[in-house]
């Protein structure tokens, strides 16, 4: 934010609510807070007097309740205002001893008519640049970057751009212009996830520091049309909010005043209206779930479904197969699986709608078809004819293919319902009942949201309280603070639950209200209240940016919103100082450099996890894998101990021992054999201060669609592409026919022929590719046909002098047998 808008937010907020203190740096996201920040600190209030700061640091003005501290010597430091009223909280600032100082900044330009990225780097200094660099508008680098920039260029600085998925580099091949560096990537959607790299080149002992960034298709929003008015939950109602599981910067967000859509975390935005003749005032006012498609944007309003997208503001019903009214709910994708396997015909769905009593699946291009009703559940289910089941919430899992489906069950519906949990997979079309039963209230509500693990583990919430449940549903709880409490609401002012925003580290946040935050972890039991960081009036959300990092989201009476980086970690961190809370393990590593592994016949996956912990404590590595049995596993476990830590270090290999070669049916032993499988490596025990507590990862056995064969000399290069046609003599082919046959040759499907002496030898290799080129010649056996129907080829060795015991199969024979199929399927794998 620029000086003016933060001026203007504190104004806000100090009007507004009870006394609060905060703290930033120059760094976006605080990702340097180091004795070379300058750190700035703001009261809200009106009984401040002075701050309180030990002597390794300096505040510039003591007595003004804005001010800049810096922190000379690394440490955890105590700060808090001294103020005339009860005594302020105390915060414990970590400040490190560190060699990053500098960040990488870039502007993105599309080009369209090849499908390309420019990207534009450079470094700078966030105690030096420019106030448009700390905002991220700057188009170029300010002249403390140019200098910076171009310094370390000449100590050996080039940065490369690093697709994390797929583990591709790309850098320049230009020259440094003007204090920047230009690389060009591709536009993709599998692998949008980038991150920005240099070279270990220092300046004055300072590197910079890698940055992760999203590269996606250019994305835009619907501009503003005059005439039109706004759209908005009821008035006094609290912020909703959703956003693509994979575009974290893409959100919609639903106001009681207004909608707001971005498409670059709030930095820009636009507000999404409507046309005056298509919804009622009071239908305007009363928007009760909202979700983002890639479709448009999808709203519930009383009972009944829109979408608004650049085609305009349309109702959704009968007219793309779903109900006219009685929508209850709608939920999409939490989490983003850019790869998976699909086995079934048809797609992955993108989003779930459902009524009491029927459940509806939404496809890309709106189409949406009826999954099933409670009467079917029931039959599935084994349940009885005369009890009531009604759907209660539909939600997705953290696996890439299930649904959860959350079931209200009773006999007599007057005091107590029973909540059951069953789970769809896509793939495969089943439905299984989960070890899962809470009672709750008649009329109570109850929101879930699953975690990114392996096993399923999902929250669930009321208004005062979080129900855990994790490992497959075999470790549950209410979450508990220190105090005991299980009921939140009792330690924030009798406030309720807002928000509840877990990460892909297992970080848990949980927004009362009022704004008081609680901090837990997956698979802990309890949770800390952190230290106030807006007043207890002012609306507010939190989301995760590209990077993964936290910020919140400020709407105002004025209709407008402000964001603010939000430094969970040290905040976090600050709380564990004060509770005596440690990490059990020193280090958490592994070597699983992605998230989806493809497995072939007869490949195998190597990985390895380590932790290393202090003596005596007995930790280690648990495994955790949920899918189909189709893979085993070996361990090899090995173990050190030095200066009183332990390391210990399992390696794992991941393999099928599936003999296709001895199997009747080769298809049916194919399917039972293929699917995927999630896999997840979390440390036995940790806390809320550990900073990773997990790896998930999937392995895909089957086809990678990706790969495909090709016999080696054959190009669709370097030859001129002529129209060329060939002559079979009659008496050459299969069936004997009355004439000759003249074949077209396709360039565009066979390629370049390719030239060989007719004395010579012709023995095809195959080789495998994938979309990264090629991977290795294929040692398997194979049947090679001339698709024409000739018969003159002869081969190189006969069954005897290639050691076959019994007459092998020929294409003679084949045919013979399989009169009634085509040619190219009458031998195969599965008639072997």
């Amino acid at each position: 934010m620029s000086a003016r808008e933060v001026a203007v937010l504190l104004l806000w907020l100090s009007c507004c609510g009870s006394a609060v203190w905060r703290y930033s740096t120059n760094s976006p996201n605080y990702r340097i807070f180091s004795t070379r920040s300058t750190i700035k600190l703001e009261y809200e209030g009106t009984l401040f007097t002075e701050w309180s700061v030990p002597e390794t640091c300096f505040v510039l003005n003591k007595s003004s309740p804005t001010t800049v501290l810096r922190c000379s010597s690394p440490g955890v430091h105590a700060i808090k205002p001294i103020v005339t009223g009860p005594d302020e909280e105390e915060r414990y600032l970590f400040v490190e001893s560190s060699h990053t100082c500098f960040l990488w900044y870039y502007r993105v330009r599309h080009f369209l008519n090849n499908f390309t990225q420019l990207i534009t780097v450079w470094a700078y200094d966030p105690e030096s640049a420019d106030p448009d660099e700390l905002l991220g508008n700057a188009e170029e680098p300010s002249i403390n970057s140019i200098v910076l920039s171009t310094q370390m260029a000449t100590l050996g600085q080039k940065p490369v751009i690093h697709s994390v998925l797929k583990r591709k580099v790309h850098s320049s091949n230009e020259k440094m212009k003007r204090g920047t560096w230009r690389i060009v990537v591709p536009m993709t959607k599998d692998d949008a996830l980038k991150e920005i790299r240099g070279n270990q080149v220092t300046f004055q002992d300072c590197f910079i520091a890698d940055f992760l960034i999203l590269l996606t298709f250019p994305l835009s929003t619907i501009p503003e049309i005059p005439g039109y008015l706004p759209i908005s939950s009821p008035r006094g109602s609290q912020l909703m909010a959703s956003w693509d599981a994979c575009v974290f910067a893409s959100v919609v967000l639903v106001t009681d005043r207004e909608t707001f859509q971005t498409t670059d975390s709030f930095k820009s935005w636009t507000r999404i209206q409507v046309p005056p003749d298509i919804l009622s005032n009071d239908e305007r006012r009363s928007v009760a779930d909202v979700i983002l498609s890639r479709d448009g944007t999808v709203f519930l309003i009383n009972g009944v479904l829109y979408i608004n997208s650049f085609h305009g503001f349309i109702r959704l019903g009968g007219n793309v197969n779903l109900p006219d009214g009685g929508i209850t709910g709608i939920s999409s994708r939490k989490w983003c699986w850019v790869n998976y396997l699909f086995k079934a015909k048809g797609r992955r769905s993108t989003f779930a709608i459902w009524t009491e009593n029927e459940i509806y699946l939404g496809y890309i291009l709106l189409k949406f078809a009826r999954l099933l009703t409670t009467a079917e559940l029931k039959n599935i289910l084994n349940l009885s004819v005369t009890a009531t089941l009604t759907i209660d919430r539909v939600e997705y899992t953290g696996h890439p293919l299930e649904i959860a489906v959350f079931l209200n069950y009773c006999t007599v519906c007057t005091i107590t319902k029973k909540i059951f949990l069953v789970i769809y997979n896509e793939d495969t079309k089943q439905w299984v009942s989960q070890d899962f039963t809470l009672d709750a209230p008649i009329d109570s509500v109850i929101m879930p949201h699953f975690t990114f693990s392996a096993l399923p583990g999902l929250l669930l919430w009321n208004k005062h309280s979080i129900y855990y449940c994790y490992h497959n549903f075999t470790f549950t709880g209410i979450l508990q603070t220190p105090a005991g409490h299980g009921n939140l609401s009792m330690l924030s002012n009798n406030s309720i639950i807002h928000e509840v925003l877990i990460d892909y580290y297992g970080d848990i946040l949980v927004k009362m209200e009022n704004n008081v935050i609680f901090y837990s972890k997956i698979n802990t039991r309890d949770a800390v209240k952190l230290h106030l960081w807006t007043n207890y009036t002012t609306k507010a959300f939190i989301f995760l940016n590209t990077s993964g990092q936290t910020y919140f989201l400020y709407a105002l009476d004025d209709g407008t919103i402000q964001v603010q980086d939000y430094p969970l970690h040290l905040e976090a961190k600050s709380i564990a100082f004060k509770t005596k809370d440690k990490c059990p393990y020193v280090a958490f590593h592994n070597n699983v450099a992605r998230v989806f592994y493809f497995l072939d016949k007869g490949e195998a996956l190597t990985v390895w996890t380590q932790i290393v912990y202090p003596e005596n404590t007995g930790l280690y590595v648990i495994v955790e894998s949920y899918g189909p049995k189709i893979l085993q596993e070996s361990h090899d476990i090995s173990f050190e101990a030095a200066f009183g830590y332990c390391t210990k270090t399992l390696t794992l290999t991941f393999y099928q021992t599936v003999d296709y070669e001895r199997i009747s049916d080769y298809f049916e032993t194919q399917d039972n054999h293929t699917g995927l499988v999630v896999v997840q490596f979390r440390p036995s025990e940790y806390s809320k201060t550990c900073p990773m507590a997990q790896k998930v990862f999937q392995i895909a056995v089957g086809c990678d669609d990706k790969k495909f064969i090709a016999i080696k000399g054959f190009s669709k290069r370097g030859c001129h592409h002529h129209d060329f046609s060939y002559v079979i003599e009659k008496s050459y082919l299969r069936h004997r026919p009355s004439k000759n046959l003249r074949v077209r040759y396709i360039w565009g499907e066979y390629g370049c022929p390719l030239r060989l002496d007719f004395t010579e030898k012709f023995q095809p290799v195959v080789q495998l590719f994938d979309d990264n080129g090629y991977v290795k010649d294929i040692e398997a056996n194979f049947i090679a046909w001339e698709i024409h129907g000739r018969d003159d080829y002869s081969f190189n060795n006969t069954m005897a002098q290639s050691g076959c015991l019994h007459e092998a199969q020929t294409w003679k024979s084949m045919i013979e047998l399989n009169k009634h199929l085509p040619l190219e399927e009458v031998w195969g794998p599965e008639f072997l």
